[in-house]
């Protein structure tokens, strides 16, 4: 599902920006329920200078306890073999060096939501820099 606002342009790499969004994209696919469920891609402007994009599904969820080291390189609740615990560590690194955040809301049997902020690119400068 889709529900999209108004999405100013922002600085960044497409390559890494679609790594990004592919990685929390297929990481909610397969938090789904065998039986189906819901991702939901939102996108809205958060005042003049921030992009939000919300990655939302109605998965697993993920555990209190595991939150605080979701984004840490080699943390992974998968079984051995299915993953490597990189995606959400190199997710968060490639909007960090963005200039951005991400963050993360979760209850276990709910779902979770992932959010990227991006800093609005400064058309002026973009154009200047040509």
């Amino acid at each position: 599902m889709r529900d999209y606002g108004e999405v100013p342009r922002v600085l960044g790499n497409p390559v890494q920006l679609a790594q990004v969004f592919t990685n929390l994209l297929v990481n909610a696919a397969q938090a789904l329920p065998p039986g189906g469920g819901e991702i939901r891609l939102v996108t809205r402007r958060l005042g003049d200078s921030v992009a939000v994009v919300e990655v939302r599904d109605t998965g697993c969820g993920i555990a209190v306890e595991h939150l605080e080291r979701i984004f840490e390189p080699f943390f992974t609740t998968k079984e051995v073999g299915e993953g490597t615990g990189l995606g959400l560590s190199l997710c968060h690194d490639i909007i960090r060096g963005l200039g951005g955040v991400m963050t993360v809301d979760s209850l276990v049997g709910e779902g979770s939501t992932f959010r990227v902020f991006l800093p609005v690119a400064d058309t002026g400068q973009e154009e200047a820099r040509g």
